[in-house]
């Protein structure tokens, strides 16, 4: 009796950190909450005579519940992500501004970069990298050699950095005329963001973002500087990151790529702006982080 209760007071000492670490391989605070909730029940009713280092086997409890769910999402991949459903689930549950503060602190195209990645390549990475767990244990609890383990983690590491070469001064100015945009964005600077763009830049939307907008093309500095300025509100959930090989947008919640613009510049300022939210096409995109 006294080793349960031993072991429910270590679960409650764990559940921050359980959490941190569902949130990092779910990307969802929904899901991240069901996970440690799972892992808990799965504790409670498990025999611990055996347990020596119980951290590392509620950390494996968990683990395996994350596989879980990653392993069922990736198989129900060819279903669309639609907006109003992420926002409907587990509303009631969660805080969003808590989600959005946890979600930028560990870094919005992080979050959509590793939803690319695969279950085992993802729970590698997130606990060696962000948990400094070691890989005796993660091998343990992907059921692989440390090795392959490593294996894991560096090649989920290569996807992550876009191949971990260093950006060429073209892309690093395109990464700051970016940025600038999508502050300008958030700030509804409107002067600012028709200083940014190109007067005869094109915004072309597929016909899922086009959902929200007045048309699926849109043209002139001024005429985009306005639609630019409107979004303002979901802009806090965007970021820059790589896409398709040049700085671009993300737009993502509850850990779900919504949305993603493929910019192109020209002489510094932005000449076309590419608005893909078609759930294919996102997934054809190729995303790294800068």
């Amino acid at each position: 009796m006294a080793e349960r209760e031993r072991l429910i007071q270590r679960f409650a000492e764990q559940r921050p950190r359980m959490r941190a670490m569902a949130f990092r391989m779910l990307g969802s605070l929904g899901e991240a909450e069901d996970a440690v909730q799972e892992a808990w029940v799965r504790v409670s009713r498990a025999d611990v005579g055996g347990v020596v280092n119980a951290d590392a086997w509620m950390t494996t409890v968990l683990v395996n519940v994350c596989l879980d769910l990653l392993r069922a999402r990736r198989g129900h991949a060819e279903e669309p992500v639609d907006p109003a459903v992420i926002e409907a689930r587990g509303a009631a549950q969660i805080d969003p501004e808590e989600e959005a503060v946890l979600a930028e602190s560990v870094g919005l195209a992080l979050l959509v970069v590793l939803d690319r990645l695969a279950p085992a390549e993802r729970v590698a990475l997130v606990l060696h990298d962000a948990f400094e767990v070691p890989f005796g244990e993660i091998a343990r609890m992907l059921g692989r050699t440390p090795e392959s383990a490593r294996q894991l983690a560096s090649r989920a590491r290569r996807r992550v950095r876009g191949g971990g070469s260093a950006a060429p001064a073209a892309v690093a100015r395109q990464r700051e005329v970016v940025t600038a945009f999508m502050a300008a964005a958030r700030q509804g600077d409107f002067e600012r963001l028709l200083s940014l763009l190109a007067p005869d830049v094109v915004l072309r939307a597929d016909e899922r973002a086009a959902r929200g907008m007045r048309a699926r093309e849109l043209a002139g500095a001024a005429t985009v500087a306005r639609s630019a300025s409107a979004f303002s509100s979901g802009a806090r959930f965007a970021t820059v990151a790589l896409v398709d090989g040049a700085p671009g947008v993300v737009l993502v919640r509850r850990g779900r790529l919504l949305v993603a613009l493929r910019v192109q510049t020209v002489r510094d300022r932005i000449a076309a702006i590419d608005v893909v939210a078609d759930p294919e096409r996102l997934r054809a995109l190729s995303l790294a982080l800068l």
